[in-house]
């Protein structure tokens, strides 16, 4: 196995080239060198069965993996337990969908400690989580692989700590890990090789290297405060804020990791995916 990399949703590139429908998307990335893709759900789970059906047809024949983002909305650490259970709706939409495009990773974020404490924020997210792994087993949803994401500002869960431990829940799950989010709600935490490696030694410590090797990586610089974390997401031509991934890539083809890269650039994700992968080769050639 190999690692992928990809966009998050469609980029200026796509539509500026006159392209229109998503199922123009397969071959637009193919012709990139580009093999994976994430579909967009942020604001509600609306795809068509017949569409969504061809769409995994041409993306199954141009060798890209697609995974889905869940919606925005949903609240796994919600203090309203009837907000909080319709989370479980949700992702059954979502892994719905994932399947009919033909993938088997949903994204989901972490939720909010913004009104209540982190460890009971942690504790609420967990019992989502739970309750969504059993609805979606009883649904024949078993082979669906949640990952929860790493955010970005400092009121909302999802540490790399926080994140892992709600990987604890089940053995199938995967961490999203949002490099971009880390690098925001740290205020600039990952600047050096030896930043990413720690951050790779936490995760490895707390989920085993089998689920480090295969992890869901979003990457993208980000503009963020000290106080407030993530404030929105820029480019790679941005000089002002990181994270960098150079020494991203190097860590990870020093541990032969293989993780899905879903690049979440400010419209020039395909773009910027392919330099990652540029990147990402060079350095496993180097060290071949």
């Amino acid at each position: 196995m190999n690692a992928r990399f990809g966009p998050a949703g469609t980029c200026n590139d796509f539509l500026a080239a006159g392209n229109k429908s998503s199922l123009q998307l397969p071959g637009f990335l193919s012709d990139l060198g580009l093999n994976a893709f994430e579909w967009q759900c942020g604001h509600g789970v609306n795809i068509n069965e017949k569409n969504a059906l061809a769409f995994s047809e041409l993306a199954h024949a141009a060798d890209i993996q697609v995974s889905v983002h869940s919606p925005y909305y949903i609240s796994l650490s919600g203090t309203d337990e009837t907000k909080r259970l319709k989370s479980l709706d949700y992702l059954l939409q979502s892994a719905r969908a994932v399947r009919l495009l033909g993938g088997r990773r949903v994204v989901v974020h972490s939720g909010s400690a913004s009104k209540i404490s982190r460890s009971k924020a942690m504790e609420l997210a967990e019992d989502t989580l739970t309750k969504t792994i059993a609805l979606l087993d009883s649904e024949g949803y078993d082979d669906i692989v949640l990952c929860p994401e790493t955010m970005g500002k400092v009121n909302q869960l999802g540490t790399v700590e926080e994140v892992c431990r709600l990987c604890q829940i089940d053995e199938r799950m995967v961490p999203c890990i949002d490099f971009g989010h880390v690098n925001a709600m740290t205020a600039g935490s990952l600047k050096t090789s030896s930043d990413y490696a720690a951050l790779l030694d936490t995760i490895e410590n707390l989920l085993g290297y089998d689920r480090l090797k295969i992890m869901h990586v979003h990457f993208s610089k980000i503009a963020y405060t000290e106080k407030g974390g993530e404030q929105r997401h820029l480019t790679f031509e941005d000089t002002d804020f990181g994270p960098f991934f150079e020494p991203l890539a190097e860590e990870c083809a020093k541990r032969n990791l293989t993780p899905v890269f879903i690049c979440e650039s400010a419209g020039s994700q395909s773009r910027n995916a392919v330099y990652m992968m540029q990147c990402f080769d060079s350095l496993g050639k180097s060290a071949g």
